[in-house]
């Protein structure tokens, strides 16, 4: 009789096993990183812009920030520090060793890169936020309101590609396997941190309305990309990385309570907002 061989993790190919990824590190990791991305924007961009125009920041809370003396500085500020930003977690995921925080690195880059892309078409769309507000006077509306949402819409496609291609090294080789393992990185992440930042939304004293245009918009809309770019994996689009075996992100309980305690913070104070 014949006999049939007995497969163990001994002798499958690397590329074949499981990741290990623990899928409450992910959402933690993602949790920190929404609200990282958050701060970025609101505190960092435009209230940083609010200070160096002469002005005072007179309430920042989750979904926007006041400034004493609005200009274009401080309302393109938000979208600015976030591509500043991107451009440092780009350069700390490549020099990161742990796999936790290489994650960590490779997804703030990717929040912070979608973000202004996404505000950019949001406001082309809708007529609604940052860049509507900017082109305020700009004459004729229309062709304002057509720059933004085509220069959104590729700005956020480069965003998603340049993405996916940092992202190999976490994801293996397989072809199969990656676009599995792409979704357990995206997924999560996008949930657990778009929940949150609604959370602390709707504490905001501007009311629900910015719930819905901002925090549900910017988070949701803004990083939905998170949702659907593991399909861009399929084919030849986005080429084969190093032939390694991906990175698993294993439980860690530093980044759990790590992301319990900035979510319950961001979510008391800057939810209703601090002046």
């Amino acid at each position: 009789m014949q006999k049939i061989p007995l497969y163990t993790e001994q002798n499958v190919q690397p590329s074949t096993l499981p990741v290990e990824t623990d899928t409450l590190t992910v959402a933690a990791i993602g949790i920190v990183v929404y609200i990282v991305g958050n701060i970025v924007h609101e505190g960092l961009g435009h209230g940083g812009a609010c200070l160096l125009t002469g002005g005072k920041p007179l309430l920042v809370t989750a979904v926007s920030m006041e400034c004493s003396a609005e200009n274009r500085v401080v309302i393109a500020g938000g979208s600015v520090m976030n591509v500043i930003a991107a451009a440092v977690f780009f350069f700390l995921a490549r020099l990161a060793k742990s796999p936790h925080l290489k994650y960590f690195a490779w997804l703030a880059m990717t929040i912070n890169l979608l973000t202004p892309a996404g505000y950019l078409a949001f406001s082309g769309v809708g007529d609604f936020g940052d860049w509507a507000m900017f082109g305020q006077g700009f004459s004729p509306r229309w062709a304002w309101r057509v720059g933004l949402t085509i220069a959104g819409i590729v700005a956020y496609m480069f965003a998603v590609r340049f993405s996916l291609l940092q992202l190999r090294p976490l994801i293996g080789s397989d072809p199969a396997q990656r676009i599995v393992n792409a979704i357990r990185l995206t997924k999560t992440p996008y949930f657990a941190g778009g929940i949150v930042e609604c959370v602390a939304g709707a504490f905001n004293p501007q009311g629900w309305i910015l719930v819905a245009l901002s925090a549900a918009a910017s988070t949701f809309g803004g990083t939905s990309a998170l949702l659907w770019c593991p399909n861009w994996l399929r084919g030849s689009r986005i080429p084969l990385g190093p032939d390694t075996a991906p990175v698993p992100i294993e439980r860690s309980w530093p980044w759990i309570v790590a992301a319990l305690i900035i979510a319950v913070a961001f979510i008391s104070f800057l939810g209703p907002g601090v002046r």
